[in-house]
Order: C-alpha cells, then sequence, then structure tokens
C-alpha cells in the first residue's frame, strides 16, 4: 500500500534525523566540530498518477552547517594574535632589563662621569685615578652584560623560528592529505563533514603560526598560500619550509615547492613567524646597532681624549677602552692602563692640571648620530632607546589585549553558525522522535486496513 511506502521513507528520514542529532550532542564539546542536519524533499508521484499525494520524503543529504567567511575571519584573528602574542616575551624581557637599575646603562654611565668629576677635585690622586677605571670597568661590564641578553635572544628566535617552521611543515602535510581524502569523500559520495572539520582545524592552526591565504578547488580540496602568494599547499601536494643561519646571526627562511624555491621576505608574513621576524628586524637588530654605536663611540672620543693629554709621568694618555663590535661577550673593555696612565692634564709639566680631565668630563654632552633617535647626546642616548622600547612593548602588548578579544568574537561568530546548541538539539530530538513515532503509527493503520479488506474475503 502506498500509505506504507510513505510512512517507511518518513521513518526512515526521521531515523537519519536522529542520528544527525545524537553525533552533534556527542560532540558538543569537540573543539572545531560543525554541527551537521538533514535536508529532506518530498518524493512527487510518477507521471500518470492523478490521485497519488506523492511518494513520501527523502533524505537529500546530510549538511554541514559552516560559513566560510566566518572560517576566513576566525584563521585572519589567529594569525593577527599569533604575531603579537610570539613578540611579547621578548619585549618583557627585554624592557625588564634595560629598566633595571643594576644593568642600566645611564646608571653605568653616570656613576662613571660621577668618578671623572671626583678626580677633577685632585686630579694627581692615584686612588681617585683607581675609582675612574674601577667604573669604566663596571660601565663595560653592563655593555657586554646587555649586549648578551641580545645575543641570547637572537639566538632564542632562531632557535623558535626553526621550531615554528618544522611545525608549519607538519600541518601543510597534513592538510595536504585531508585534501586527497576529501576529494576521494566526494568522488564516491561519502559524508566527509569529520574530514573538513578536521582540515579546517588544521589551518586555524597553521594561521596562528603563518598569515595565510584559502581557495576553495572544484574537487573539494583547499589551496593554501602565503600573503604573497607562495603555496604552501596545493591539491595533495605540500611545501617545505627551511631556514639558513647568516653570518649576522640571522636567517634566511626558504619555501620549496616541487622543484620551485622561493626565498621568502622576513616582513609580511603576519603569524608567529611574522611577529618573530618582526621583532628582530624593528626591535632587536636596531637596539643592538645602537648600544654598540654608543659603545663604540664612548670608547673612540674617550680615548681620544685621554691620548690628547698626559698622565703623571708627563706621557700622553694611554687607551682607557678597547671596543670589538663582533664580540657578543666582550664587546666593550677596559685596557690593563695604570691609574698613573690616565691622561687628565693638558700640560705634561703640570700632572696636577685637569684641563684635559674636563673636556674628558664633557663627552657625555656631545651629540652622536644614532638610527632611529637621530642626533642624542651621549648621556641621553641610552635614556631615549629605553623609552622608544617602552613605547613599542606598550604597543604591542595593547594590540595583542585587541586580537585576543578579536579572535574571541571570532570564535563566537563562528560558533553561532557551526557551534552546537545543546538547546536547539534537544528540540530536534523530540520533533524528529515524534516524527518517527507517527509514521510508525501509520504503518500500523495500514497493518489494521490490510488486514481488514483481507477478512472481507
Amino acid at each position: 500500500m502506498r500509505m506504507i511506502q510513505n510512512a517507511l521513507s518518513g521513518a526512515i528520514a526521521a531515523q537519519a534525523a536522529l542520528n544527525t542529532v545524537s553525533q552533534n550532542l556527542s560532540n558538543e564539546m569537540t573543539p572545531g566540530y560543525s554541527r551537521q542536519g538533514v535536508l529532506l524533499s518530498t518524493l512527487v508521484p510518477g507521471a500518470g498518477d492523478r490521485l497519488g499525494a506523492g511518494m513520501g520524503v527523502d533524505v537529500t543529504a546530510i549538511r554541514r552547517f559552516s560559513d566560510s567567511y566566518k572560517n576566513l575571519q576566525m584563521w585572519q584573528a589567529a594569525a593577527g594574535q599569533g604575531e603579537l602574542a610570539a613578540a611579547q616575551p621578548y619585549f618583557a624581557q627585554l624592557e625588564q632589563v634595560m629598566g633595571s637599575d643594576g644593568t642600566s646603562l645611564s646608571g653605568g654611565l653616570d656613576k662613571f662621569y660621577s668618578a671623572l668629576n671626583a678626580a677633577s677635585v685632585e686630579p694627581s690622586s692615584v686612588p681617585l685615578r683607581q675609582q675612574v677605571i674601577s667604573e669604566a670597568d663596571a660601565l663595560a661590564r653592563r655593555f657586554n652584560n646587555l649586549n648578551g641578553v641580545f645575543a641570547t635572544q637572537q639566538a632564542s628566535l632562531n632557535e623558535q623560528r626553526t621550531a615554528t617552521l618544522a611545525q608549519i611543515n607538519t600541518i601543510t602535510q597534513s592538510i595536504a592529505a585531508l585534501n586527497g581524502k576529501v576529494a576521494e569523500a566526494d568522488a564516491v559520495g561519502t559524508n566527509a563533514s569529520g574530514l573538513l572539520d578536521e582540515r579546517d582545524r588544521q589551518i586555524d592552526a597553521l594561521a596562528a603560526l603563518v598569515d595565510v591565504r584559502v581557495s576553495q578547488q572544484p574537487d573539494g580540496s583547499l589551496s593554501v598560500t602565503l600573503r604573497g602568494g607562495q603555496p604552501l599547499v596545493i591539491g595533495n601536494a605540500a611545501a617545505t619550509l627551511a631556514a639558513q643561519g647568516n653570518v649576522n646571526g640571522t636567517q634566511t627562511m626558504t619555501l620549496q615547492f616541487a622543484k620551485e624555491r622561493f626565498t621568502l621576505p622576513n616582513d609580511n608574513l603576519g603569524g608567529q613567524l611574522g611577529g618573530l621576524n618582526q621583532y628582530q628586524s624593528a626591535v632587536l637588530q636596531p637596539m643592538t646597532d645602537a648600544v654598540r654605536t654608543l659603545a663604540g663611540e664612548l670608547a673612540m672620543r674617550t680615548n681620544t681624549q685621554l691620548a690628547s693629554g698626559f698622565d703623571l709621568n708627563g706621557q700622553a694618555g694611554a687607551a682607557l677602552f678597547a671596543f670589538d663590535a663582533a664580540s657578543a661577550s666582550g664587546m666593550l673593555q677596559v685596557t690593563a692602563i695604570q691609574a698613573e696612565q690616565l691622561g687628565f692634564s693638558s700640560d705634561p709639566a703640570k700632572p696636577a692640571n685637569s684641563d684635559n680631565l674636563l673636556a674628558l668630563i664633557a663627552i657625555k654632552d656631545q651629540t652622536i648620530a644614532m638610527a632611529g633617535l637621530g642626533n642624542v647626546t651621549i648621556s641621553d642616548a641610552y635614556a631615549q632607546l629605553t623609552g622608544h622600547l617602552a613605547i613599542d612593548s606598550q604597543q604591542n602588548k595593547a594590540g595583542l589585549e585587541t586580537a585576543s578579544v578579536v579572535r574571541g568574537e571570532a570564535e563566537k561568530n563562528w560558533k553561532s553558525t557551526s557551534g552546537v546548541n545543546s538547546d536547539e538539539e534537544a528540540i530536534n530530538l523530540v520533533e524528529f522522535q515524534k516524527m518517527y513515532q507517527a509514521n510508525m503509527k501509520v504503518i500500523a493503520v495500514a497493518n489494521q486496513l490490510f488486514d481488514s479488506t483481507l477478512a472481507i474475503f
């Protein structure tokens, strides 16, 4: 009977819907799970069936609720958050070191020039001269300690960048493999929702590491590229990223896809990788160069001024500092100078003369050219460097807080479409249960009518 056929199709459709609801509820807490739902369509009567109401109902497909635009918003938010989060620990460490009284170059410079001022009262005093050498040595250690922090951060950046590239390679290979599985599932008509969810999760993880552009292909696969268009995943093929060390301690990144090799820029990458590169190029390297410039200028001007004066023996003053920009641990050193060899006097016959010593003290008010700061005095250079770092650090911190809010809103927006709503699923559970029971009731009624018809005969 037609009734039984219709009711049977309805019961099968209700059962499919109940299976879908149960899948949604069981994955309510699964990260990245996109809820599913059944698409139902009526089966129309055949040709010439003038009195037929229809042939029942059919489950056209199991629909996965996903919005590509909301996915894109979430991935871009992940890239922005990852970029700022990667740099924040380095900002915090460097700001703490440069602002500490025990490691501040401003404190060391003040003590060094205070010792010179004290010596100007009695230029021939050996103990006062020795104090100048001691403070010069303490200042040099401050320079070297700070330069060591720069070198440590550079090494840490290189290690973290190498680890990030390895993560990117692992994820892109996983996305490429999932592309192949999705294409196979689509070809044989299998529900690929689970594969699509996993692929979206992998892309989200990838976006936190490097900003990507994603495009849908006709076979169901996704193509993933960098901002600059360099391919990461095309179909079931994935690129390989690597880093090569340079002489100056930095790294050059390359991307190998098939037979093509690309050299990646250090900027405009986004994500954690972009954040590491941005901190290195815009903060760490300029700061390192500035401190080396300050150390070099201080050493050169101090030594030049001392050489123009005379020591206690009437000889030309010896050099106080030795500067080596290439040394990570001993960039600035105090020479083996003796207290008597400091050329404080401008007259070889008057060792107690302090004219050259006063000129030496005046060096702190001389200007030097520093990248990013312009012309600044030696005594003020470090304070300005610390101030610029504090501003950059605060901007990064504020940007990270904003990016975290944007990411949270993007996740909420995604959940409004793809997330499982337990209340909504509970309603669907009841409604489809009623649908199933109603159709089974129709089958029971149809059987009774059939039995009654048989009884007549």
